[in-house]
C-alpha cells in the first residue's frame, strides 16, 4: 500500500508554509520533488542528540518536542522545520526530537538539500537567518 500523498498536494501544502512563501511555483515543486514523507508514532525519537545529521525535516502534521537533555526547549508544529544546522554545518545533532503526537514529516536528504539551497537562494537566506538565531552550546553545556 502506498501512503505517499500526491505530489501536487504536497507542493500546495509547502507553498502555504512561511519558509516557502512567495517562492515561484516551480521552486516549490522542486522542493516537493525531493521530499520523502514519513509517519512517526507518538513518543518515538526522530532525531537523537549527538548523532550526525543526514536529513532536513519539515513538520507536515502533528507536533514534535525538541529536547536538550531532559529539558524541552521548543515544540515544532506544522510548517516548521528541524535539522538544518546538522545538515548544513556537518555537525552532530544539538538536540533530541521526539514525536509529541503522531506526526508526518517531510525528509530531504543532505545530498539533495544543499543543491536545492544553491538553486533557490532566497530559501538559503531564510534558513541562514534562522540558524543565526540559534544559541551555540558551549562545551560545558553537557
Amino acid at each position: 500500500m502506498d501512503d505517499t500523498p500526491s505530489y501536487s498536494r504536497l507542493a500546495a501544502e509547502l507553498a502555504d508554509m512561511p519558509l516557502f512563501a512567495g517562492l515561484a511555483p516551480h521552486q516549490v515543486e522542486d522542493v516537493a520533488g525531493n521530499i520523502l514523507e514519513r509517519r512517526v508514532k507518538q513518543g518515538k525519537t526522530v532525531i537523537k542528540e549527538g548523532q550526525w545529521g543526514h536529513e532536513f525535516l519539515l513538520v507536515l502534521e502533528g507536533e514534535m518536542e525538541v529536547r536538550r537533555g531532559d529539558r524541552v526547549i521548543a515544540t515544532k508544529g506544522p510548517g516548521t522545520y528541524i535539522g538544518e544546522l546538522a545538515v548544513l554545518d556537518e555537525v552532530r545533532r544539538s538536540a533530541t526530537v521526539v514525536a509529541k503526537t503522531d506526526v508526518v514529516v517531510g525528509s530531504i536528504e543532505a545530498s539533495l538539500f544543499a543543491p536545492l539551497l544553491s538553486d533557490i537562494p532566497v530559501l538559503a537566506e531564510r534558513i541562514a537567518a534562522t540558524m543565526a538565531q540559534y544559541e551555540t552550546p558551549s562545551p560545558t553545556d553537557g
